[in-house]
């Protein structure tokens, strides 16, 4: 395969087809659109800026912005100028971000559309700050002041395959953030893969709406979109979302599975499920039907619809099944670029996560682990050689972390973590130790289990020591509720537990739920008790008794 970097590509476009539309935004009610002319001019002006501010190539460069035009555009001129990005999520706090920064070795930052920059502010280190006006960041630089001094870039970086192009930085929920790094090569090698499966229409229309600091979302839409010459929207806002969506059409469609949630409530609230149920029978009728909702939600010149980043409940694919609406579940993580495993067009196995790609080798574990071999794989963490070398095995597969099975057709279905880790329905990693041990601090607590995956937040499950058994339940309940209080004000909104919930039963090593030196067995328990998550996080009570 000829070696064709993300520059290249977007040059290609932006030479052939100068005046094809290439980024909307959403602003203020109106939209801007940059073609790739327009979009290419203020990137090399910007590019020229940041080697005018001093950086040199290799340096580090990061952004730190909800999606819009100007994300793209900064990561482009970043990388024109020989600079690696650094993309930080914008919902991160202040002291993630310092140590992002600092890990990091960033020398300038972009700061871009935030809700909340005021609490984020003092985690930016001492290094030039370029604020987007157009977003309300009034930095000491500017993004027009840099536009309008400067001339456009022309000597633009030419990478080979092997350099590095980003870092990724995970959520942190097992500690350290850590830096995944990737290659132009890697992130080639996994669009490649994605056209093989994939027939998108020509100069395809994209929607970015999930944070572009998270890989499969960049790569779904920038970096496909970039190889492609494909145009991206943005949503100015939460509330402006369906509209916006609607309006822009997208030729592919990805998202967590709360979203998809979201849009089955909505759907729900304007048709109640036994008058679906009945139009859905009614010949001629139930076409129209699944058109009007299916084209209500934007999606109805989607090739493919896409749910990932944490599993998807099985009846909410058989129920957009019903409209007509295939949602193709698929799997990956940050150190492969989200290549690894997918439902491909026409191929959907419901509760599965997909075949593997064409050019990726895959085996499981003694253990069962899922491992993977292919040119998209990370480089490894920056700065971080132990952590690297654990996450190769002998063979040079990546070990992913998770239990999996596949079936006598090569689809693979996920069945656990090797380790205790989990992810909400969020996307969000969970590791639950540093969560349970602080509960398992009250007296009345004799064991403490948290759990969370499929749900938008955590819950515990807890049992009781003889001491909070002889209490009533009201007094149990205030002594459960005051350590979870105390909990949550510690914790980032993603980790705070939303419930606790009182097991009726004990864990023993009889029932075979602990080891025999007292450890919990966790994913027996997570077999028992997952079917219950969701109802349990559906009522009211904060505290639940089984």
């Amino acid at each position: 395969m000829r070696f064709i970097s993300v520059l290249d590509a977007f040059q290609k476009w932006e030479k052939e087809t100068p005046n094809q539309p290439f980024l909307h935004q959403n602003i203020n009610g109106s939209k801007v659109t940059l073609s790739y002319k327009e979009a290419g001019d203020q990137i090399r002006k910007i590019a020229s800026g940041l080697k005018s501010i001093g950086m040199e190539r290799g340096d580090h460069v990061a952004i730190l912005s909800k999606n819009c035009s100007h994300w793209i555009m900064a990561d482009i001129a970043i990388l024109m100028a020989g600079c690696v990005s650094i993309p930080i999520y914008p919902t991160t706090d202040k002291e993630t971000i310092n140590q992002i920064l600092n890990h990091s070795e960033s020398k300038a930052i972009f700061i871009g559309k935030l809700d909340d920059y005021a609490s984020q502010k003092d985690g930016v280190t001492d290094i030039p700050k370029i604020g987007i006006e157009m977003h309300g960041m009034n930095e000491k630089l500017g993004w027009d002041e840099l536009v309008g001094k400067n001339e456009p870039l022309q000597d633009i970086f030419k990478p080979k395959k092997e350099d590095l192009m980003t870092i990724l930085y995970t959520s942190g929920t097992t500690g350290n953030p850590k830096g995944v790094m990737h290659s132009y090569g890697s992130v080639q090698f996994a669009v490649s893969e994605f056209e093989h499966h994939f027939d998108l229409p020509k100069n395809p229309r994209f929607f970015a709406f999930l944070s572009l600091a998270h890989i499969a979302e960049r790569a779904a839409y920038e970096f496909i979109g970039l190889y492609l010459g494909g145009s991206i929207a943005f949503p100015e806002s939460l509330e402006s979302f369906p509209a916006n969506l609607a309006e822009a059409k997208p030729h592919m469609f990805f998202a967590v599975p709360r979203i998809f949630q979201k849009f089955q409530e909505s759907i729900l609230k304007k048709m109640p499920q036994n008058k679906l149920n009945f139009l859905l029978k009614v010949p001629f009728i139930n076409n129209v039907i699944r058109k009007k909702i299916v084209s209500a939600l934007g999606l109805q010149e989607a090739v493919s619809v896409i749910s990932g980043a944490a599993p998807i409940s099985p009846d909410l694919q058989e129920w957009f099944k019903t409209l007509g609406l295939d949602v193709n579940q698929g799997y990956g993580m940050s150190e492969d670029v989200c290549v690894s495993h997918m439902n491909f067009p026409g191929m959907n196995r419901i509760g599965s996560v997909g075949q593997k790609y064409a050019h990726i080798q895959t085996k499981l574990s003694g253990e069962g682990e899922v491992c993977l071999k292919s040119d998209c794989l990370t480089m490894g963490y920056f700065k971080d050689e132990v952590q690297t070398t654990a996450l190769f095995d002998e063979d040079g597969f990546l070990k992913t972390g998770d239990l999996g099975e596949y079936d006598h057709d090569g689809y693979l279905s996920i069945v656990g973590r090797v380790k205790d880790q989990f992810k909400t329905d969020k996307g969000k990693y969970i590791s639950p130790n540093h969560l349970e041990l602080p509960l398992s601090d009250n007296p009345n607590i004799e064991q403490v289990c948290v759990v969370g995956t499929g749900i938008p937040q955590p819950i515990a499950l807890v049992i009781p020591s003889e001491g909070g058994k002889d209490l009533s339940q009201d007094a149990l309940k205030a002594s459960l509720k005051e350590s979870l209080d105390t909990l949550n004000q510690k914790l980032p909104n993603y980790e705070k537990i939303a419930k606790v919930i009182v097991m009726k039963e004990d864990w023993t090593i009889d029932n075979g739920l602990l080891t025999p030196t007292l450890k919990l067995k966790r994913n027996n328990l997570e077999k028992i008790h997952t079917p219950y998550y969701a109802e349990w996080f559906s009522k009211n009570e904060v505290i639940i008794f089984e």
